[in-house]
């Protein structure tokens, strides 16, 4: 189909035009629905066009009852949607909510991966989560159940059921790798924090910074396989020694993955 502006004495009319082609093969055209007159259209009648086609489509116009057109921005939903089919295909949905259904009345894993999507789409605060879902649809997740109290909640079940979690990527994971992980990469990194309050046995602690300086930190610890895909992460007291940090991680590491040699 394709727009043609036609006269009728010194009138124009914008018209929905068609192209066919008749018993004998030869290319025609017919007038599918007049859309209004042209200077109408040019003014940004934007009621005419949308009359026209209600009537080609055999609907009631705005004029007989529809009301007025109201647009409206489209959800962003391509992104989620990949997001969410590669999640299902590789099993997180079904083992992240065996672990984290116990724990709660509401569905905390779909609170989990709404967290995980914004962050790899438009990382935002936990109270930013909502604005993003005002603009995005993640799909089966009823923005109204994401609440910014549920958010925090999912996040302390996180929290103690951390080695569950880990067990159980660490499943998910073992077949999308080499299956020898003949070689596995060891580091540590510093993350500077913000804050002045304190709490006893918190992580948060003083420590010699990356950048050189006494900063009040957390180090993270980090294993990933030689094509670097990271395949395990712990986090550890700002002034932790680093040589105390590699039996505990290693140890865990060995326990869940083949591995035959480590570099540090």
């Amino acid at each position: 189909m394709f727009i043609k502006v036609t006269s009728s004495g010194p009138r124009q009319y914008v018209q929905l035009m068609e192209s066919f082609r008749d018993e004998l093969g030869v290319s025609r055209q017919r007038v599918v629905a007049t859309l209004g007159r042209l200077e109408s259209v040019q003014a940004g009648g934007n009621d005419a066009l949308i009359n026209g086609l209600l009537r080609a489509a055999g609907k009631p116009t705005l004029d007989e009852g529809t009301g007025e057109a109201a647009f409206t921005s489209g959800l962003s939903v391509g992104d989620t949607w990949m997001l969410t089919a590669l999640w299902e295909e590789l099993g997180f949905a079904d083992a992240f909510r065996r672990v984290l259904r116990p724990h709660h009345q509401f569905d905390a894993e779909r609170l989990l991966r709404v967290m995980v999507f914004n962050r790899l789409c438009d990382p935002e605060s936990k109270l930013g989560i909502a604005r993003w879902l005002e603009a995005t649809m993640v799909p089966d997740v009823a923005p109204e159940t994401v609440t910014h109290q549920r958010l925090l909640r999912t996040m302390d079940t996180l929290g103690e059921c951390a080695d569950a979690l880990e067990e159980v990527s660490a499943a998910l994971l073992r077949p999308l790798i080499d299956q020898e992980l003949s070689i596995v990469f060891y580091d540590l990194t510093t993350i500077r924090t913000e804050g002045h309050s304190e709490m006893a046995g918190e992580i948060r602690q003083y420590g010699l910074a990356k950048e050189g300086d006494i900063a009040r930190q957390v180090m993270l610890g980090v294993v990933q396989t030689a094509d670097g895909l990271p395949i395990h992460h712990e986090v550890f007291a700002g002034n932790a020694a680093e040589t105390h940090t590699l039996v505990p991680t290693i140890t865990k590491v060995l326990a869940r993955y083949p591995v035959r040699r480590v570099v540090l």
